[in-house]
């Protein structure tokens, strides 16, 4: 009787095999030295790569650094620094957002991330990233308690504002441009021109 072949296995097309990470496994590999001299942020399993920052990403981090202290003070903003995600995504997740601002310093964050409700915002730089950053790291912050999210998108050259978290979603976001001024719920006294915000647009 002849030998039956084997069908080889298909695999759908555009669809690869893909190792999706858990926080547990990350740390270990963080303790043993595998990413050192790296950054890479844990996002629904995935590693994502944040060494290779374009310049456009790389200045907007900065001036949005720059606004935030200005505000709040330098003690009290964090930037690309872990927070904790909520409890039912926290296997799979450690989100570093590009800025963000603690409601007050506590020394409990030597032995723990600040958690999203900690915190008056949160904010990502979005160059390459911009859907990304609208939709799963959205909703990730969301989730996690973050009150006020902010996307500065460089290449729109706007700022995308997430406000009136209710039950896990944002119930407000608005889009203000380059010649709005806006005030954030954490300080509604400081006037912040979103222009501040957004690299030179150079001719």
């Amino acid at each position: 009787m002849p030998a039956a072949t084997l069908p080889l296995p298909t695999i759908a097309e555009g669809v690869l095999p893909r190792k999706r990470f858990t926080r547990d496994e990350v740390l270990q590999m963080m303790d043993l030295g595998l990413f050192d001299g790296k950054r890479c942020e844990l996002i629904d399993g995935d590693l994502i790569d944040k060494m290779g920052q374009r310049p456009p990403h790389a200045i907007g981090v900065q001036l949005l650094t720059e606004v935030l202290a200005a505000i709040f003070g330098l003690k009290r903003v964090r930037v690309q620094l872990p927070i904790e995600a909520a409890p039912e995504d926290s296997e799979r997740n450690m989100p570093e957002p590009d800025g963000a601002v603690l409601k007050e310093r506590s020394d409990e964050y030597c032995v723990r991330h600040p958690r999203g409700d900690e915190l008056l915002l949160a904010a990502e730089v979005s160059d390459t990233s911009v859907r990304h950053d609208s939709t799963s790291k959205r909703d990730l912050y969301a989730r996690a308690g973050v009150s006020e999210y902010w996307v500065v998108d460089v290449n729109r050259r706007l700022l995308r504002v997430h406000r009136n978290l209710t039950d896990g979603v944002y119930g407000e976001i608005a889009d203000f441009n380059e010649t709005a001024v806006i005030r954030t719920s954490g300080a509604p006294e400081a006037d912040i021109p979103v222009a501040e915000l957004l690299p030179k647009a150079l001719d």
